[in-house]
């Protein structure tokens, strides 16, 4: 029934502002690794691909119709409390949750991908359908289109985060030669989600900067502060993979921080402040990196330490995947806020 009104809802909706005249019929898949599992998401998937134009409009009336469900089924299980249908509307109230959730998913992540459609970036597919004899190139980088959504502040942290993390595969991998990379592809996943995470990081960040300035801008600086030990000790730098505390090998604990500058701001956090900018604020974003990075790295092979191969590519190639791990998580900090102001999403 919900979803038959869903789909009457978003039909309208073409009609009316493209004057389109939908059908039931398959739409193309965009350039994704992850494939939406809800109609919802497939829907989008083709409106993306065939009629981007009204793609965000049909965003918005799917999430505000999942929201009026999810409410709906909650008001008939709070009025059927103390009744015989206590429980049926119990049940039916959680089924629907469930479904909502994964419908939400699918619409966060056909906007993610909405985002890299928009920069004119595709994202990359499997890892399986690009490595030939193990080896892995990623051409052309595009480099230049995946920095040019940072800042120059967040751009030079995100720099020293590609450095850190290429040094390090170089260090802890097996030799080859000075223009070549291996790294177990387990291994590789893992840094490609602590990328994600660095970009939703340097987001939550940035912005938090942005406001703090603002709020402060008619008062008197703040103290210089300090920097931290901890983000100065090369050794734990180069360990570091995950890279949200990283500084240039050059600081030095006595150096003095402007906390007007971004990365001076973060310098001064305190472990708590550190941990809530860099917490998911929902668990649907937290599913969509688990889901979406092993879409990327696995697919329909199950990877295990016994059958986990090795990759072998060059540095360019590491970080172009490494630039979009970072655009994605930047981008899921936007669509998580964009969401959240019509659909509740679960706190994680």
């Amino acid at each position: 029934m919900f979803n038959w009104r869903s789909k009457l809802a978003t039909k309208k909706l073409l009609s009316t502002v493209a004057g389109a005249k939908p059908d039931d019929s398959e739409f193309e898949s965009v350039d994704a690794p992850l494939e939406p599992e809800t109609w919802e998401g497939s829907f989008l998937c083709g409106l993306l691909k065939n009629l981007p134009h009204i793609f965000l409009a049909a965003a918005a009336k799917q999430l505000q119709e999942l929201s009026n469900q999810r409410e709906d089924t909650l008001n008939r299980w709070e009025h059927s409390i103390g009744s015989k249908e206590d429980c049926l509307h119990r049940r039916i109230a959680e089924l629907k949750e469930q479904e909502c959730q994964t419908a939400i998913e699918d619409i966060m992540y056909m906007l993610i991908v909405y985002k890299f459609f928009k920069i004119e970036v595709p994202m990359v597919p499997n890892l399986s359908k690009l490595i030939s004899n193990r080896r892995l190139q990623l051409w052309p980088p595009r480099e230049s289109d995946l920095e040019s959504i940072h800042g120059p502040e967040v751009l030079e942290l995100i720099r020293e985060h590609l450095t850190s993390i290429i040094r390090w595969v170089h260090r802890n991998g097996p030799k080859i030669n000075r223009s070549t990379l291996r790294i177990k592809r387990l291994q590789f996943g893992r840094i490609y989600s602590a990328s994600i995470m660095y970009g939703y990081f340097l987001k939550s960040v940035s912005i938090r900067h942005r406001l703090e300035l603002t709020l402060t801008c008619s008062e008197e600086l703040p103290p210089i502060q300090l920097l931290n030990a901890q983000f100065t000790n090369k050794q734990e730098q180069e360990e570091a993979i995950g890279g949200s505390g990283e500084v240039s090998a050059s600081s030095k604990p006595s150096s003095v921080v402007n906390p007007h500058d971004l990365k001076g701001y973060m310098m001064g956090f305190d472990p708590k402040t550190l941990q809530l900018c860099a917490k998911l604020r929902s668990c649907e974003a937290a599913n969509l990196i688990k889901r979406h990075s092993w879409a990327l790295f696995g697919g329909n092979m199950e990877l295990t330490q016994e059958n986990d191969e090795a990759v072998i590519l060059d540095p360019s190639s590491l970080k172009r995947l490494l630039l979009e791990a970072i655009a994605f998580g930047s981008f899921l900090w936007d669509v998580e806020d964009y969401v959240d102001e019509i659909y509740k999403l679960s706190d994680s």
